[in-house]
């Protein structure tokens, strides 16, 4: 089975629109979302282009900031402070990676915790570790991975889940979720001795280190679920871009071995910005108190 994360992404966002628009018609809250892109990495550009559109799409309101690659760590604190204390923005998100001047974590932190839709915060991050906590927000890739699971009755409990990567941005935390749904969870990461071994083992794989087909056949155990997040480009004479992208598992391998798995383009990412939509609309819910 292919898991098609576009037409589920699109079933959330229709799920998303209908209770904004209840949201506005109860309490006349309209949910606000504001992004900050430092520099005019193309990637990036794109991304922040695609999270406006979605916006658009489901009636959120964006806030857009963009600023030079030479911007100081000042400034962007400064948009961050005055998104804070914005009664109408209910999510800041700052556009990764930044400049390599920027200290990543002193602009992360400056985030309200409240507002911090991507789930970064430490705090979100230390909440989400522990148990009979609960984070705000959980970051929007590995919370996509689990609901295109959930969508799909893919079964967690109890089952051996690798995670491969360990990115603060995906593959910690995606470990954690797992963990939080009684999975039993390895992660296999570069210094790991026998990736291949461990992985072969596993009922769920996912993916998240950004090497091209890294996952091949002899990987995956029969019947598998892979949910593939990585998005790489490779050379490719015959596209018009002179470029295709790719996952970091071998996908006419895994098809004909796993018995789900996610396309690229097309599986992990929509499901990445319809979470930062959800986790935007709860945010507007909690602070207006709305059920």
């Amino acid at each position: 089975m292919v898991i098609d994360g576009k037409s589920i992404a699109k079933e959330i966002r229709h799920e998303i629109t209908t209770e904004i628009s209840r949201m506005k018609d109860e309490i006349g809250v309209i949910p606000g979302l504001a992004v900050i892109l430092v520099g005019d990495r193309k990637d990036s550009t794109t991304y922040v282009r695609n999270k406006k559109k979605a916006c658009e799409s489901v009636g959120i309101k964006s806030y857009e900031v963009c600023l030079p690659e030479d911007s100081t760590e000042e400034e962007v604190l400064k948009f961050i402070s005055g998104f804070n204390d914005d009664p109408e923005v209910h999510g800041i998100l700052v556009q990764l990676p930044l400049p390599s001047h920027m200290n990543e974590q002193n602009i992360l932190n400056a985030v309200s915790i409240e507002k911090d839709v991507d789930g970064f915060h430490p705090l979100n991050i230390g909440r989400l570790a522990m148990r009979g906590r609960e984070p705000l927000f959980v970051p929007c890739t590995p919370k996509g991975c689990i609901e295109l699971l959930h969508r799909c009755n893919i079964d967690i409990k109890g089952k051996q889940a690798v995670v491969i990567g360990r990115s603060n941005i995906v593959g910690m935390p995606a470990a954690l979720l797992l963990l939080r749904e009684d999975a039993t969870v390895s992660i296999v990461h570069s210094r790991t001795k026998n990736p291949e071994e461990i992985t072969s083992q596993a009922d769920i794989i996912i993916a998240a280190v950004g090497q091209p087909n890294m996952v091949r056949g002899s990987w995956i155990k029969p019947g598998a679920v892979i949910i593939d997040v990585g998005i790489n480009p490779v050379e490719d004479a015959t596209s018009p871009r002179g470029y295709r992208l790719v996952g970091d598992v071998c996908y006419e391998e895994a098809c004909k071995i796993a018995s789900a798995v996610t396309p690229v383009p097309g599986g992990v990412g929509p499901m990445t910005i319809a979470m930062l939509l959800s986790n935007t609309l709860s945010s507007a819910k909690r602070m207006h108190n709305f059920q």
